[in-house]
């Protein structure tokens, strides 16, 4: 086993000589950027955070023109925990000279492509942080986390903060398929040679299938494609976006989840998707509008078929066809689709890093496989060295994945890594009663 590199003295937030890192934090996105933004200032904390990318990049394969966050700008990466930080995107604006323009707009929700420029901008004006580093794995010797990189480097933490994300999740029976497939992801850069073909069929019924599906619907009478919209659920659902429901993203709300049967929290996981992954309800009414537009000149050659479930699919290179094998679930009936472009809007699924095997036994795990996460966000059985960014709707519910908690998780982890409070951690902010 090779020695571990001692970390160089170096300013404010660099361990002396000799000194392992406070934390260390794997994976930059938004999250772990924001915990990267509000440490920075902490002279009394060292940390550092690597990411294999080798910039800042936010879902680029969705850039479409005019796509927005589905929360407001004061869901920045620092706001909620410190109004007054450097790094927030009005500060951002100031600086690039678009605050007055964003105010004129009078509209609280950050285009898509805005939001990742900013981060780019605070990423670009970080000390702590360092792409093109690849964590190939993370042990500890008795006294500290060791964690390998790719280039043979070894540095030493007391902590470790977890932020790899979510991958692109892709059904089972369309892994391995053959032909250009393709997940939402990676939307974009395809998009001219998926409209070349004669046939484009969309499976998933989020925002982001249903931003692809207005997207090609609004270009359909231009390169004469047939387009099928495919979705499981019952119908095309609303986000939830009421104020008494998005006080289920506050303090009171997670300590109530959180204490919660395992059982009774796995079952509210599966019923509550629609808070956090539903459609803009202007977006609906916009496809609803196209639709009734386009129709005003003849039918459309497109469809739209709810309760269908995928159950398998098949390639045929000769044709360059897939054929999905599907299943209305009420009527239980079985059908069959054939598409030359098949898009998968089917969202992304946490795994486990590879890098973590040796840590097994030092990470809790519950009763389905899963991080048993505290709610001081820890995973790992000492209940104070390895902390959880995002991946934990099972025992968080859905301030998870929620940009505007992702503050309030960092002042909470920044807590636990210092011994006390740094940035004031709301306790109670909602109107209604979560429990009796």
């Amino acid at each position: 086993m090779s020695t571990p590199l001692e970390p160089p003295r170096g300013p404010a937030g660099t361990p002396a000589a000799g000194e392992p890192y406070d934390f260390i934090g794997i994976g930059l996105g938004p999250f772990n950027l924001g915990l990267a933004a509000l440490t920075e200032p902490i002279e009394e904390l060292t940390g550092l955070f690597l990411d294999s990318k080798p910039d800042f990049e936010w879902h680029s394969g969705m850039f479409l023109e005019g796509s927005h966050l589905q929360t407001p700008f004061m869901s920045d990466l620092v706001t909620l925990a410190d109004p007054t930080s450097p790094y927030s995107f009005l500060n951002y604006l100031k600086q690039v000279g678009r605050l007055y323009p964003f105010y004129i707009r009078e509209n609280f929700y950050p285009l898509r492509t805005e939001y990742n420029d900013y981060c780019r901008w605070v990423a670009a004006r970080l000390t702590n942080v360092r792409f093109g580093t690849t964590v190939t794995l993370i042990e500890h010797d008795g006294e500290d986390y060791l964690v390998r990189t790719a280039d043979g480097e070894v540095l030493r933490a007391r902590r470790i903060v977890l932020g790899t994300g979510t991958p692109p999740y892709v059904p089972d029976c369309c892994r391995d398929l053959g032909g250009d497939l393709l997940h939402n992801s990676a939307y974009l850069p395809n998009k001219a040679a998926l409209q070349a073909k004669e046939s484009i069929t969309l499976v998933g019924s989020g925002q982001s299938a249903a931003e692809i599906y207005y997207d090609l619907l609004s270009e359909i009478d231009v390169h004469g494609y047939r387009l099928n919209w495919v979705t499981r659920s019952p119908r095309f659902f609303p986000l939830e976006y009421t104020k008494l429901t998005l006080e289920m993203t506050s303090p009171e709300y997670i300590d109530y989840f959180h204490a919660l049967p395992e059982d009774t929290r796995y079952r509210l996981e599966s019923g509550q998707k629609g808070l956090f992954k539903g459609i803009d309800g202007d977006l609906i009414d916009a496809i609803f509008d196209l639709l009734y537009q386009k129709n005003l000149k003849g039918p459309v050659p497109t469809r739209l078929l709810t309760n269908s479930a995928l159950d398998g699919a098949a390639y045929d290179e000769a044709s360059g066809t897939y054929t999905l094998s599907l299943r209305q679930e009420e009527q239980n009936k079985e059908y069959e689709l054939r598409t030359e472009g098949l898009i998968l809007a089917t969202g992304y699924k946490y795994t486990v890093p590879d890098f973590l095997t040796p840590l097994h036994d030092r990470v809790r795990w519950d009763g389905r496989g899963r991080f048993d996460v505290a709610r001081n966000y820890s995973v790992d059985t000492a209940g104070r060295e390895i902390f959880l960014q995002n991946a934990g709707v099972h025992t968080h519910s859905i301030t998870s994945p929620d940009l505007g908690m992702g503050a309030y998780r960092n002042a909470y982890i920044i807590g636990e890594l210092l011994g006390r409070e740094y940035y004031a951690v709301e306790k109670s902010i909602a109107f209604q009663e979560f429990s009796v």
